[in-house]
């Protein structure tokens, strides 16, 4: 389907972060001199910005009803208690991918093997357990598509069993490397460290200089595809939503603050009304064309806002006992829930989720941490719990039914599996425990 200019602006613009908006308003503000920004939107209601974009074009979606849920009333701290609150958590290579994978046109086979390898990588993106333990129920073509599928996936070259094998993936998946840059990773790995370009190249039956080429080339190739996603690095965000808890009731406040109010200049609006009156037809032109890109700016950047919100409301519907109870009491979510809950594709809300960031009374999360895979419980899939809040279970049971005796990993499955209803594996109980940067029981 071939886009149209205002649907691939409006794309764009959904994947912006704030920081990123205004920088393309200003940019906007700087080439059109149809547009103008004339204030700060201090107090924008869910109202308002239903009626600004209901007209846009085919591509918006209907209205946004508030429903139960309240927006701020004037508030002088709302802009303070963002600021405060602009310090994120770092973003997950698995949250990542599965954002990725989820959308992805492949049967439901393949999702389900997808979502096991991403689930199952260390922190450099390689597999902690062997691919076939994980996947002995499936097709064996199956788990080769899938495998395909997830090293493909930004960043390139995980669920592979270490550097080597990752820096020959990525080098497979550029069909324009020549075929000896793969021989060389894969056989002469060692050689090539070590500086004997004359050895390889007599082994390959090729030239130096193509041995030093082909160094070159992997220099530029990453062999810890997962680093990027260190939970060592601390991101610094000012949040685009705030969802907060009032007298019981849940508060959705969208962050205008520091994004101008766009409207059409008066000159300009005065002399398209007047265009009749006008003899220069490049003028008149020129004056409607400006228009017409300064109002479809505009209403891309409502219906960015309004996107937002209708995703914060569909995530409080699926998620309201995270916001009323804690990060312990996240619910398993998929990017589908929310796009059948919104209305648009999940293309959309995979744009949206990324990189934006809401401010809760429990911390500051990226949108897509909502998003979280589901355990199997014992009994049935209505009680299904999401891999985040298992998490903190194992947290709270180290922290408390561990005081004064220290539980194995064994232990904490036999304790989740009796207590709360929740089967893992005891080698998932350690990969989480990792993840938390807790010590292992003989370590504490």
């Amino acid at each position: 389907m071939k886009l149209s200019p205002q649907m691939y602006q409006t794309m764009q613009l959904m994947a912006l972060p704030l920081q990123e908006l205004r920088l393309k308003i200003a940019e906007e503000v700087e080439k059109n001199p149809a547009l103008e920004a004339i204030e700060h939107n201090t107090n924008i209601s869910l109202d308002d910005i239903s009626k600004k974009t209901n007209d846009a074009d085919d591509y918006s979606e209907e209205s946004f009803d508030p429903g139960a849920f309240s927006q701020t009333d004037n508030n002088s701290d709302s802009k303070r208690m963002f600021i405060e609150g602009a310090l994120s958590r770092p973003q997950s290579l698995q949250d990542y991918l599965l954002e990725q994978l989820l959308v992805q046109p492949v049967k439901k086979a393949i999702l389900d093997i997808g979502k096991l390898l991403i689930q199952n990588l260390d922190e450099d993106g390689f597999n902690i357990e062997k691919i076939e333990v994980l996947t002995k129920e499936h097709l064996p073509e199956d788990i080769n598509e899938a495998i395909s599928l997830v090293r493909m996936l930004d960043p390139q070259g995980t669920c592979t069993y270490g550097f080597k094998e990752s820096l020959a993936v990525q080098a497979k998946i550029n069909n324009n490397v020549p075929p000896y840059i793969i021989e060389i990773i894969e056989n002469y790995f060692e050689l090539l460290e070590k500086g004997k370009y004359k050895e390889i190249a007599k082994k390959i039956e090729i030239s130096e200089k193509k041995v030093i080429a082909a160094l070159d080339y992997i220099k530029t190739l990453n062999p810890f595809p997962g680093r990027q996603f260190s939970t060592k690095t601390t991101i610094y965000v000012i949040p685009d939503l705030m969802i907060t808890t009032s007298d019981n009731e849940l508060v959705i406040k969208l962050n205008e603050e520091e994004i101008p109010v766009l409207k059409i200049n008066s000159e300009f609006g005065k002399l398209h009304k007047n265009r009749n009156k006008l003899s220069d037809k490049k003028t008149v032109q020129f004056v409607g064309l400006t228009i017409k890109e300064a109002n479809s700016f505009i209403k891309a950047v409502n219906l960015r806002g309004q996107t937002l919100l209708k995703t914060a409301k569909a995530i409080i519907h699926f998620q309201k006992d995270f916001f009323l109870k804690g990060p312990k009491f996240l619910a398993p979510l998929t990017l589908k829930d929310i796009s059948e809950q919104v209305g648009v594709h999940e293309t959309t809300i995979s744009r949206i989720s990324n990189r934006k960031y809401v401010q809760t009374d429990w911390g500051i999360y990226e949108i897509k941490y909502f998003f979280s895979t589901a355990l199997s419980m014992t009994d049935n899939r209505e009680n299904m719990v999401s891999r985040v809040s298992v998490k903190h279970i194992i947290k709270e049971i180290i922290d408390e039914e561990g005081k004064g005796r220290h539980l194995s990993d064994q232990s904490i499955a036999d304790f989740l599996k009796d207590k709360k209803g929740i089967k893992i594996a005891r080698r998932t109980v350690a990969k989480y425990r990792k993840e938390l940067d807790i010590a292992s029981s003989y370590e504490r």
